[in-house]
């Protein structure tokens, strides 16, 4: 994370800086809404999916927002003294705790997730770059350590797989007629 925290280009600081807000990738959730109505065209059946990337996305939020890093309580790399100094982009610092990483977490959720329903491999290749340039940004910022990443890879993962998992016993049953 030092490595690439120091290791900068003065252009790459605004770009990273872009990437690593939420609402830069807005109209990539607009496209991948488009693809899953394209792909499924059954107003319930997308319903269910998009309830199943609230539900992947808002547990991977929670386990690390509202679970680890109250609980860890290991300081972001901005906010840790004995790493000073950190260079930082707009100023920005973080939130005072930063394992694990929220933003890796979420990408990875919606990234796999999306991957499983929709089987395309230029989509998952393209989304897993989306994922690696996220995470990236994060320790280029100085926010996060690759400790915080992987951990919110892990999490982010395991809601998607567990997601999936029940999305298609969910499918299974409406196909057997289960109440």
């Amino acid at each position: 994370m030092l490595w690439i925290n120091g290791h900068f280009v003065e252009w790459l600081d605004e770009v990273m800086w872009t990437v690593s807000r939420p609402r830069t990738w807005l109209w990539l959730y607009v496209v991948l809404l488009i693809l899953l109505v394209k792909k499924y065209r059954n107003w319930k059946t997308v319903l269910l999916l998009l309830v199943g990337f609230a539900v992947a996305v808002g547990l991977s939020d929670f386990c690390c927002s509202g679970i680890l890093k109250p609980l860890v309580c290991r300081l972001r790399p901005t906010h840790e003294p004995a790493l000073d100094p950190i260079r930082l982009i707009h100023g920005y610092i973080g939130g005072l705790y930063g394992f694990c990483s929220s933003h890796a977490a979420n990408t990875m959720a919606c990234a796999l997730l999306f991957s499983l329903l929709y089987r395309d491999a230029r989509a998952t290749v393209g989304l897993m770059a989306w994922v690696a340039l996220n995470c990236y940004s994060r320790m280029y910022l100085g926010v996060h350590y690759p400790t915080d990443i992987l951990c919110g890879l892990l999490i982010g993962s395991a809601w998607a797989l567990l997601t999936f998992a029940a999305l298609r016993a969910v499918a299974w049953a409406a196909l057997r007629g289960d109440s």
